[in-house]
């Protein structure tokens, strides 16, 4: 009695710690890894840097002032002769200078250099806001190839528990039978030997499902402790025709929305190599304060100056040796290298999309049928199994319909998350991957 009461504690004990393990929805994974992915996180800090980088205090539209100061002082032999005929002879004579100054200067034009670098830093920060949306689609597709990876194998572990079960049922009957004289004993080592067989694949699977929890924990940026469940259900959610996906994919797909980022910030090159053809104005202005202290073979003995001063000024590099000449060639150049990748990529989006469509719909269309597959191994199954209690099939034959279903249930788990992830790459190609609930 006090080993089954033992027996009883412990089971209890067990199952209590199998429900209380935290299940990881789908919903919750996205969040945790756009907060702690390690990759999201570096491309958040590339945007709020392309950000600062927009800032008026970085555009050269503001003026510059600096101050200065400095003092001298000087200890001198002097020997000084007067128009009168008269000598001074002065051994040690000291004299000091102090000045300071506050100076400004402001570029009034520069041939529109600011204004097109300007618009050149406001387009790199949509650019690199593009270049985090990347990152963050291709980190959750990362994502999700290892959840499904972490789910599919959940699916598998099950059913192979199950499979064993009846192994171990299967054991149980052909004990009693063998005790009964209605077997031979090798009924029972078939028996064994499949438990074997079905417990190494239950270790093997658990172990795998344990390394691609850890794969899901370094794409989160999650360092749990405690151990955790994740979904098995999936919904396909494609709600799009094909022609409309692929419409989007031309207009909001992300790279070829970089490539277009790319053209403008090439044009804007192109007209500011062209302003170093015009001229630079600016102003100057200071404020200054200067005091001498003379020594006395000076006719003055101290002078303070303070005043303003200001000035405009103008530049032209007439001819700067075809330096500029050839910038301008070579940002004509590489707009039009732009362009060209541009029209390269629409061609490979429209393969792209075309193939990841195909692969989705058979996919799906395998999934589909694995469902269907699933239904006849089962009733195969259920069938055998009554004959097998009758005696009218052997252990054989039972076996090989238990791993028919076995097999039918993994396949259809495969067909299952691999459908779902065919999903997620059309979505990602057209643009939408952010913009359907997972």
């Amino acid at each position: 009695m006090k080993t089954k009461y033992y027996l009883t504690v412990v089971f209890a004990w067990i199952c209590s710690g199998l429900t209380a393990q935290n299940v990881l929805t789908k919903e919750e994974a996205v969040a945790t890894a756009l907060d702690n992915n390690y990759g999201v996180k570096i491309a958040k800090k590339s945007v709020e840097v392309a950000d600062n980088n927009t800032s008026i205090l970085n555009a050269g539209f503001l003026p510059t002032v600096s101050g200065s100061a400095g003092a001298t002082y000087n200890l001198d032999n002097t020997e000084a002769e007067f128009s009168n005929g008269e000598t001074t002879i002065l051994n040690g004579a000291e004299s000091s200078r102090y000045n300071a100054s506050v100076n400004v200067n402001y570029v009034l034009f520069d041939g529109l250099g600011r204004r097109y670098n300007y618009k050149r830093l406001k387009e790199e920060y949509q650019l690199t806001e593009l270049q985090a949306r990347e990152t963050i689609e291709n980190t959750i597709l990362q994502l999700f190839s290892v959840y499904y990876n972490a789910a599919q194998l959940t699916d598998n572990l099950d059913a192979l528990k199950q499979t064993l079960n009846v192994t171990k049922d299967r054991l149980v009957r052909a004990g009693y039978q063998f005790e009964y004289g209605q077997n031979t004993k090798l009924e029972v080592l078939n028996a064994e030997v499949d438990i074997n067989n079905d417990s190494i694949n239950i270790i093997n699977t658990r172990q795998e499902l344990k390394n691609a929890k850890r794969d899901l924990k370094l794409v989160l940026g999650e360092t749990f402790t405690e151990d955790f469940q994740v979904e098995t259900e999936v919904d396909f959610t494609l709600q799009f025709q094909k022609d409309s996906l692929f419409e989007k994919a031309k207009s909001r797909n992300v790279a070829l929305l970089q490539t277009e980022k790319n053209i403008a910030i090439s044009k804007l090159d192109i007209n500011s190599g062209k302003s170093a053809y015009l001229p630079t104005v600016g102003l100057t202005g200071s404020y200054g304060w200067n005091k001498n202290n003379n020594n006395a073979a000076s006719f003055v003995a101290v002078s303070t100056n303070t005043g303003l001063s200001g000035g405009v000024n103008l530049s032209w590099n007439l001819f700067d040796g075809g330096a500029t000449i050839t910038r301008v060639k070579n940002a004509r150049i590489n707009l039009e290298t732009q362009q060209l990748e541009k029209e390269n990529l629409l061609l490979s989006i429209e393969r792209d999309f075309n193939n990841a469509w195909d692969d989705y719909m058979n996919k799906l269309e395998i999934y589909n049928i694995q469902e269907k597959n699933i239904l006849t191994a089962q009733n195969n199954f259920e069938r055998t199994e009554e004959k097998f209690k009758i005696g009218q099939v052997n252990s054989i034959e039972f076996r090989q319909a238990q791993l028919n279903l076995l097999n039918a249930e993994l396949s259809r788990n495969s067909a299952k998350f691999e459908a779902k992830l065919s999903e997620l790459q059309i979505l990602q190609i057209s643009g939408e991957l952010l913009n359907v609930q997972f």
